[in-house]
């Protein structure tokens, strides 16, 4: 299915939902996406302690802007503000987040 048109709307209106496959404290709202071309805009909200143990390599692109919170990604801290932007291939992770981690996630293949 495409993305559909939207125009602005409440997000805060969207309820937040576990991550499927995530430890428990992940939760996501899912704010657009199209399935066929591997396309989402999501925010991603991690409860403090939040980890992974897993190193990630996806085999897309990966845009990720912290909104709130910090979190470390294997041995580097990022906070509020920062942002990354992953293309396919590269090595991220694990991650931990001691405060808590709100971020806005955007993943597409070309």
């Amino acid at each position: 299915m495409p993305k559909p048109e939207l125009e602005f709307f409440p997000v805060d209106d969207l309820p937040w939902v576990p991550v499927p496959g995530a430890p428990p404290g992940h939760y996501q709202k899912i704010l657009t996406e199209d399935r066929d071309k591997m396309f989402v805009t999501r925010m991603l909200k991690v409860d403090p302690g939040g980890r992974s143990i897993e190193t990630f390599i996806h085999d897309f692109w990966e845009e990720v802007y912290i909104l709130e919170g910090s979190q470390w990604d294997g041995d580097q801290f990022f906070k509020k503000g920062m942002y990354a932007c992953r293309p396919p291939g590269m090595k991220h992770g694990p991650y931990r987040t001691d405060e808590g981690c709100m971020t806005l996630e955007i993943r597409y293949t070309r």
